[in-house]
């Protein structure tokens, strides 16, 4: 097999090659440009969710809204997921873009309607330069629907990341509480508009990349679903465009990246942000990132209650089912202009 007719791009990467394909290679004015990326350490907030449930709640809770309308990123730390879990589910990642090609491969579909599947790059039947990653992703709410269809190898792969997805799931649930008393709602007022809920996660793998200056592992993108809970190793990639500049987010062991999606901003009437983000890559180190989408079901239709809504604040967008944002998210691909535009009522083509 020629290296360029590699399925995925672990094994193009892995077979030595020097210069990337043409697909990948970003336009000048669109190419990461990594000396001009600011580097801090506290590029966005890192808040201690220790005394969420006692004490310390109502500062927290305005903590995290403020995170929320001023960056749209945060960092949670003391999150009551245990560090094992964290390194094993970091591990097992690790060891299924390790295994052997054809072993990966019966997991590969270019079909993204699939709830499991192995893929490369985004989308690979609709875009125009393709991104230099690697993904698996799995459907994982509610769990006994989707556990049967994940991979099987490594022989724990099943059980591990169950108990992960349970545990994040149940820090998403807190999350969207506090994100909810934060915008002086019902504590369970965004739960109940979710419909029947949805939890997606991927494990996205980033090989090393000869010239990285050239493409990216994901380019600059809002996520359209809730809230994402991102889990990334020891390698940076993340970056966060703040103030018209890109920030570099560097891992802090144990910690979890926290993002507002674009249903969130809908959710708050424009209060809160999904910003832009996206993942670069380097020449020595591949990376791994774990991130879990919690979103509402396809059928769910969603607008912001009626308390963010009078005649100053009047509804910033039209009301949706996340099922038709998510088609068009997904068509339009990964694309600077975020897809709720679309959804403003001057652009209601419905």
């Amino acid at each position: 097999m020629a290296p360029t007719a590699k399925l995925l791009l672990a094994d193009l990467a892995s077979s030595g090659v020097k210069q990337i394909p043409s697909n990948y290679i970003h336009p000048i004015s669109d190419r990461p440009n990594l000396s001009d990326v600011q580097i801090s350490d506290g590029s966005i907030p890192l808040i201690d969710l220790h005394g969420l449930n006692g004490p310390s709640h109502s500062t927290i809770i305005e903590q995290i809204g403020q995170a929320c309308q001023r960056d749209g990123f945060f960092q949670v730390k003391n999150h009551g997921i245990p560090e094992e879990m964290i390194s094993t589910i970091l591990n097992i990642a690790r060891q299924f873009f390790k295994l052997p090609e054809s072993e990966r491969l019966k997991n590969y579909s270019d079909d993204p309607t699939k709830t499991t599947r192995l893929s490369t790059s985004f989308n690979i039947k609709t875009e125009q330069v393709s991104s230099w990653r690697d993904f698996l992703r799995l459907h994982c709410y509610p769990l006994e629907d989707y556990v049967h269809e994940w991979p099987s190898n490594p022989p724990s792969f099943r059980k591990d990341v169950a108990e992960y997805c349970t545990s994040v799931r149940g820090l998403v649930l807190r999350l969207l509480e506090a994100i909810s008393e934060s915008l002086g709602l019902e504590r369970d007022c965004i739960d109940k508009k979710l419909g029947g809920h949805g939890q997606h996660m991927a494990m996205n793998y980033y090989p090393p990349c000869p010239q990285p200056e050239l493409t990216y592992g994901l380019p600059g993108h809002t996520d359209p679903n809730l809230i994402t809970i991102l889990l990334q190793d020891h390698v940076p990639g993340l970056q966060v465009l703040r103030n018209g500049k890109w920030m570099a987010v560097n891992p802090i062991p144990n910690t979890f990246i926290v993002n507002i999606g674009d249903q969130m901003q809908v959710l708050s009437n424009d209060r809160y942000k999904s910003v832009l983000h996206r993942a670069v890559v380097n020449s020595d180190k591949d990376r791994i990132s774990i991130p879990t989408f919690y979103c509402p079901s396809p059928d769910a239709v969603i607008g912001p209650p009626k308390e963010l809504v009078d005649d100053e604040h009047p509804a910033v967008y039209r009301d949706f089912t996340y099922g038709e944002y998510y088609e068009k998210f997904w068509n339009k691909g990964l694309v600077k202009e975020c897809c709720l535009d679309l959804f403003k009522p001057s652009n209601n083509t419905t």
